[in-house]
């Protein structure tokens, strides 16, 4: 896979919130920013973004996923 489809299927499935992918092969980092994160815990935020690749992780095209989310506030401050 490419970094781009990752950010693609992200992006599909949270489409108000802004996805930053990097990556080759089987193994990608995404960065995600959107308001959908306001007053959810650090683990409630990575559990809603790895949902929406859930079904590549089970069959190996995705085999290491790293993931920061943020909500825009966050990312401001960053």
């Amino acid at each position: 896979m490419l970094a781009e489809e990752v950010q693609k299927l992200v992006k599909d499935k949270l489409p108000d919130c802004e996805v930053h992918a990097q990556g080759e092969g089987n193994s990608f980092q995404v960065t995600v920013i959107g308001d959908v994160f306001n007053g959810m815990s650090p683990v409630k935020k990575q559990q809603l973004v790895y949902s929406t690749v859930t079904e590549y992780i089970a069959d190996g095209r995705i085999h290491a996923f790293t993931i920061k989310a943020y909500t825009p506030e966050q990312w401001d401050n960053l």
